[in-house]
Formats: structure tokens, sequence, C-alpha cells
């Protein structure tokens, strides 16, 4: 009799103890978070922007570079760029800035045709340009010269991704268009003169990403 209390007391401890974890609620499964995808900035494609700044005469035998306090110019440009690696770049630019000429004799406006080579890592860029440059070096306040001097420009900048479609950059250029030779009028000093400038802008770019290779920002 005693073997069998035992055994009926041991039986409803056992079921009591299983409906206990049948009553409790099944652990819920939780998915781990997915990780954050890497940002990838891209450079590659069309863009189109404009730009303001200042010019400076190249030296003090400068008499086409405008006042030697500087000149104010402002204009636009038009380029394209692609990603060759994960973080080197190679682009193409053409420019045109217009030039506040107070001088008797100064550049009207500077063009430029050039490459650009330069490295990126995340939205900051840091390039180097030079090329072919071009400067409307007509004579103004009534004295009239040759239309355009032929040269070249060599250059360098930042430039900073701020969204996927616009990018502002800050940028120095420099200009050469060597030696100019003039004698008239009579109330100048006949010589040869340098035309060359040292200009710094700021400008802006918005960017259409057309052809582009890489996915994401």
């Amino acid at each position: 009799m005693k073997k069998y209390l035992l055994a009926t007391a041991a039986i409803a401890v056992l079921g009591t103890t299983a409906a206990s974890a049948a009553d409790l609620a099944a652990r819920p499964y939780t998915k781990a978070p997915m990780a954050a995808p890497a940002v990838v900035y891209n450079w590659t494609g069309f863009y189109i922007g404009g730009h303001v700044g200042g010019a400076f005469r190249g030296n003090s035998n400068n008499m086409l570079g405008g006042s030697s306090d500087g000149s104010f110019m402002g204009g636009g440009q038009i380029g394209w760029d692609t990603q060759f690696s994960p973080n080197w770049f190679f682009g193409l630019e053409a420019n045109y800035s217009f030039l506040d000429a107070r001088g008797v004799i100064a550049n009207r406006g500077l063009g430029s045709v050039t490459g650009r080579l330069g490295y990126t890592w995340g939205p900051t860029m840091l390039y180097v340009k030079g090329g072919y440059a071009w400067a409307d070096s007509r004579f103004i306040n009534g004295f009239t010269g040759d239309s355009g001097r032929n040269g070249y420009t060599v250059g360098g900048g930042l430039e900073y991704l701020f969204t996927q479609n616009w990018s502002g950059k800050i940028e120095y250029q420099y200009y050469d268009f060597g030696t100019t030779n003039f004698a008239t009028p009579v109330t100048l000093i006949p010589g040869n003169f340098r035309n060359d400038e040292h200009t710094i802008k700021v400008g802006l770019n918005y960017r259409f990403n057309w052809g582009s290779t890489l996915g994401g920002f």
C-alpha cells in the first residue's frame, strides 16, 4: 500500500510539471538585425555647373591681367567623370569665365578644356587638371587688339558630393598665354608684357549620373 501511494504521488507531481510547462508561452523568434549596407559614392557621369571667384596678375610685368588687386570672375563649366577603380577617376572639363576687366588693357574672359585626374574617398574628391586655355584679350576703352590668345592651364581642387546629384568645389587654376608685344597707343610704353593669370574659384555642379556603372549614392 505504501508503494502504491508513493507511485501515485510521483505521477501527480510529473503531471503537474508537464501541465505547467505546456502553459508557458512559446519563446518568440527574434531575427538578428541586418547590418546597414555600405554607402557607395558614385562620381561617374556628366555634370554641369557654375562658379565665381577672382583672377590675379601673374607678375609685376603683366599689363594684361587687370588691376593688381584682382578681378572678379564668374562663369560655368560642363564635364564628364568616370571611376576606373574604386578610388581613382579621370574626367574631361570645359569651362569659361567672364572677367571684370577694369584696366586699360585686360583679358575679358578665360576659357579652358582640360583633363582631370584624381582620387576619391567617400564623398570627397582631390584632383589635378591641365590642358588648353584661351583668353579673350581684346583691348578695351576704345583700343583694339587681337581677338584672343592661346595658351595652357594647370591647376587642382577639392570637390565634395553633398547628395547623389549635387557637389561643391574649390579650385585653383593658372593660365599662361605667353608674351604680348604692343607699341600703340603712344600713351602706353611699348614693350613685351606677360599675359598670365592666377585664379581661385568656388563652384557648384549638378551631376546627372548618366553612364554610371556603380550603384549606390
